[in-house]
């Protein structure tokens, strides 16, 4: 089942702008081949510049 919220082996995850702005993406994770929080690179509108975007859970 893909929608089960378990041990579902694409979990969606919010990630979050470090800036401090408070915007997010979300995005589908594969949690075999990432099993750790994911860090991302990211475009952030509200400040206009890219930064880092961190998984929050």
């Amino acid at each position: 089942m893909a929608g089960s919220k378990g041990k579902d082996l694409r979990p969606i995850v919010k990630l979050r702008s470090t800036a401090g702005t408070g915007y997010t993406y979300v995005t589908r994770k594969n949690r075999r081949n990432d099993p750790e929080r994911m860090v991302l690179r990211k475009f952030d509108p509200i400040i206009r510049a890219h930064v880092e975007f961190k998984e929050a859970r």
